[in-house]
C-alpha cells in the first residue's frame, strides 16, 4: 500500500473524492463502510469524526485498510476509476486509523442493556470477531470459542508478521474484552464443544466461523523407488500444505527450517505469503509456479510485486507434476508446460523439465473440514456448508458465514457476513 507521509499528499487525494450522493464504493465493501461520510470529515479537519465513522461500522478497520482487495471492492466501484483513478480510500483509512493511534484516541463503543441470552460464536477470525461485536452491542452476552491459545484465526496464523502488525490484534482483543465479549480459548468444535452441549449449556443460538481449514493438494508421482511414494513421510521431508507453513511461522515456530530450494505451487496471496516467508527463513532460493498465465494470477498486484521486489522468482504456466528424493530429502521436481485454452490451462505433451528444489509448499486453496461439521448433522452442498437466505443451516439456530459458506472469502467479506449474521441471530430469538 502507497505510503503517505504529508498531511498536504493526504489532503490531495482527499480532494479526488466526488463526495457521490449514491456511493458505488459503499456498494462494494462487504462492509458497507460509509465511505464519502468519513472522506468529508476528513476535508473538514474533524479527524477524531472520521474515526469514529469507520469504528462503528467495524472495529477491524485498521486491519482491513492494510490487507483487504480494496481493487476489487471499494475502489473496484469508484466512480472516478471508470476513466482514470479511483480514490485511493485504502490509504485514506489507513491514515485516520494511524492518526487515532498516534493522539490516543479510542472509539466507544456502545451497547444496550445486558439482556443475559447468550450466544456461541465457533471461531475468533474475522467472521466471528465480528459477529461477537455486533451482539455485544445489542446487549447479548456472546462467548467466543477458539481452538487455538490465541485469538485471531487468519488474522493472527495466516497473514504474515510482516503484513499485518501482531500488535493490531492485542488491542482488538482489549476492545472486545472492554465490550463484555466473552473468548474461550483452546476450544475446538466437535472435541472441546458440540452443538448438543452448548445447546445444554442455555445457548440460544450459535455462529459458525470456523474458517476453512484443509489443505487443497494432489499427488505427485515418485521417481525414486527408495522413497515408495508414503505420503506420511512426504509431509516430514519437505512438502508442506501452506497453512500449516504460514501457522508454524507465526507461532514462532520455524527457526530451525532448512529449507533450500523452495518451489511454491500456487498463484494467490497464499502462494505469494509462502514465498516471503520461505525468503525471510533463509531458503536459497524461491519459486513459484504457477500452471496458469501471468493475466489469471489471482494475487493482488500488490503482493506480487512485494514478492518479485524479495527475489521471488515466478515461473507461469507450469505444472508441477512429479518429486526425486534421495536419502529422504526432496532433490529435484518434474514439471510440465501447460498452454491456455479457453480460459483453462491444458498439459502440453512431452514438454517435462527438471528443476532443483528441496522443499515444496502447496498453496492451491483450502477448503471446510466436512467431516467434522457433518458429524454435527450439518449438511453440505457440494464443498460448503448449507445456509438459507439468513446464513441458518439445517439445524435451527446455528448460523454459519465465512469460508465455511464461501469460497475464496476475503476478511472483508468474512467481517460482512459476520455482522449479517448477527443480525439474523437477533431476528431469529
Amino acid at each position: 500500500m502507497q505510503e503517505i507521509q504529508t498531511r498536504d499528499e493526504i489532503n490531495k487525494l482527499v480532494e479526488e473524492c466526488l463526495i457521490c450522493k449514491n456511493p458505488l464504493c459503499t456498494k462494494g465493501c462487504p462492509i458497507q463502510t460509509r465511505i464519502p461520510e468519513f472522506i468529508s470529515k476528513i476535508r473538514e479537519d474533524e479527524l477524531e469524526e472520521a474515526y469514529n465513522i469507520l469504528q462503528a461500522n467495524n472495529i477491524m478497520s485498521d486491519i482491513c485498510s492494510k490487507i483487504c482487495p480494496v481493487e476489487n471492492q471499494c475502489m473496484g466501484k469508484c466512480i472516478k476509476g471508470i476513466k482514470g483513478q479511483s480514490v485511493k480510500i485504502n490509504v485514506l483509512e489507513s491514515f485516520v486509523n494511524e492518526w487515532a493511534k498516534e493522539n490516543n484516541i479510542e472509539y466507544e463503543i456502545k451497547s444496550e442493556e445486558q439482556k443475559h441470552t447468550k450466544i456461541a460464536i465457533i471461531g475468533g477470525g474475522p467472521a466471528g470477531i465480528a459477529c461477537s461485536v455486533e451482539l455485544a452491542k445489542k446487549g447479548i452476552q456472546a462467548t467466543i470459542f477458539e481452538k487455538e491459545s490465541e485469538l485471531g484465526g487468519i488474522l493472527r496464523y495466516g497473514i504474515p508478521d510482516f503484513r499485518l502488525e501482531k500488535e493490531t490484534l492485542k488491542n482488538l482483543i482489549k476492545k472486545l474484552e472492554k465490550l463484555g465479549v466473552e473468548i474461550k480459548t483452546n476450544s475446538e468444535f466437535g472435541k472441546d464443544i458440540t452443538e448438543k452441549r452448548l445447546r445444554e449449556e442455555g445457548y440460544k443460538a450459535i455462529f459458525l466461523g470456523v474458517g476453512a481449514t484443509k489443505s487443497s493438494t494432489y499427488r505427485l508421482h515418485e521417481e525414486n523407488d527408495n522413497y515408495n511414494g508414503r505420503e506420511d513421510i512426504g509431509w516430514k521431508q519437505g512438502i508442506y500444505k501452506a497453512d500449516d507453513f504460514l501457522k508454524k511461522y507465526n507461532k514462532g515456530e520455524s527457526s530451525e527450517e532448512d529449507l533450500g530450494i523452495v518451489a511454491v505451487i500456487g498463484g494467490g496471496n497464499v502462494a505469494m505469503d509462502a514465498a516471503r516467508v520461505a525468503v525471510r527463513l533463509g531458503a536459497s532460493k524461491v519459486y513459484i509456479l504457477y500452471r496458469r498465465d501471468f493475466e489469471s494470477m489471482p494475487a493482488r498486484e500488490e503482493e506480487l510485486e512485494d514478492a518479485l521486489r524479495e527475489g521471488v522468482e515466478i515461473i507461469y504456466q507450469t505444472k508441477v507434476v512429479g518429486v526425486t528424493h534421495k536419502n529422504g530429502k526432496i532433490e529435484k521436481i518434474t514439471s510440465i508446460r501447460t498452454r491456455m485454452e479457453e480460459g483453462y490451462p491444458v498439459d502440453i505433451p512431452d514438454s517435462e523439465f527438471k528443476m532443483d528444489a528441496n522443499s515444496i509448499i502447496f498453496a492451491i486453496g483450502i477448503f471446510p473440514d466436512k467431516e467434522l461439521f457433518e458429524k454435527q448433522g450439518l449438511k453440505f452442498d457440494r464443498a460448503l456448508i448449507e445456509v438459507d437466505e439468513n446464513q441458518m443451516t439445517n439445524i435451527p439456530g446455528v448460523f454459519a458465514g465465512g469460508d465455511v459458506i464461501e469460497s475464496k472469502s476475503s476478511v472483508c467479506k468474512a467481517i460482512g457476513m459476520g455482522k449479517a449474521a448477527a443480525r439474523n441471530i437477533m431476528n431469529y430469538i
